[in-house]
């Protein structure tokens, strides 16, 4: 992202003894940390794609917020959505964290901010997107498939013992059930009345009535606006100087650098290396891939 210093850089410019020096060598630089949420929302990462969950996010969040002098926080959010209880976490560490450090928290949508990532989106205390952005889909999604005719065909037989009678419910290889579908939907409905009362908590006065604004639908930054969805639309560096002046520097928050300059994983990501998982998880990350590339192909992306 063009206009970002780096950390390094911004410890720097915020010298602790820097008002000891001459004038001519202080800067009055005006600092604000940016953290980047880029990814699928998933509480599981690997090494081959990015997502957010509190674990991954928490440590960047608290260096953000620790700035003393930074008058904001700017989070940039880039996301399709995922799980609603890591997005809840996230938002709530963020707005945790506003109350605590007395900070204003200016959100900036990229391509997406839908379902999860809205809800995420919903911490700022303004939201700037871009008129193409993606925003909204305030709804919850289930999917997956049915294999009972492909065993048939196949000549395999299907095997289960449970010590419950529901305890295979919604079971790929075994007929759909309509109480266990009737189950899910009141599932569903819990969760989508939360989502509803948070954007509303978190929105307020700001959203406008819509029969639609609630049912899933996602709409662009330009519509978003005039929905009460977001705030303004605008880029993280225009509105950053636009607020602050022409001196104010973005500060790229990241994962502090290891022994040997790497990235040090973020907390809850493994490090460790077992031959014999070689294959479950490279079909398992196989598996999560192909999920998290549905949730992007639902807008279009």
């Amino acid at each position: 992202m063009r206009g970002l210093i780096s950390q390094e850089k911004a410890d720097r410019l915020a010298f602790p003894f820097q008002k000891y020096l001459p004038k001519r060598f202080r800067s009055d630089a005006v600092l604000v940390p940016v953290v980047r949420l880029n990814g699928a929302i998933m509480a599981s990462s690997g090494p081959l794609r990015q997502s957010i969950s509190l674990a991954s996010t928490a440590s960047l969040l608290e260096k953000a917020f620790a700035m003393k002098k930074a008058p904001a926080v700017a989070i940039v959010i880039n996301s399709p959505g995922g799980s609603p209880v890591q997005s809840r976490l996230v938002y709530k560490r963020i707005r945790d964290l506003a109350a605590e450090k007395n900070k204003k928290v200016l959100v900036f949508v990229e391509d997406v901010a839908a379902s999860g990532g809205y809800m995420i989106a919903c911490a700022g205390d303004e939201i700037i997107a871009d008129p193409s952005s993606i925003v909204g889909s305030i709804g919850v999604v289930s999917g997956g498939f049915g294999f009972v005719e492909l065993l048939g065909k196949l000549g395999v037989e299907r095997r289960v013992h449970t010590s419950g009678t529901n305890k295979a419910t919604l079971d790929p290889f075994q007929p759909e059930r309509p109480e266990d579908v009737a189950h899910l939907l009141d599932l569903q409905a819990e969760v989508h009345a939360t989502f509803i009362d948070l954007v509303k908590q978190s929105r307020g006065s700001r959203l406008a009535e819509h029969p639609d604004l609630f049912t899933g639908l996602f709409w662009s930054g330009k519509r978003g606006l005039d929905l009460g969805l977001v705030d303004s639309l605008g880029d993280l560096r225009s509105v950053l100087r636009a607020r602050y002046g022409d001196k104010v520097k973005p500060v790229l928050i990241s994962q502090p650098r290891g022994l040997f300059g790497r990235r040090a994983p973020a907390s809850g990501v493994g490090t460790g290396f077992d031959a014999a998982c070689i294959g479950a998880g490279a079909v398992a990350e196989l598996g999560t891939l192909a999920e998290e590339r549905s949730l992007w192909a639902r807008y279009g992306l």
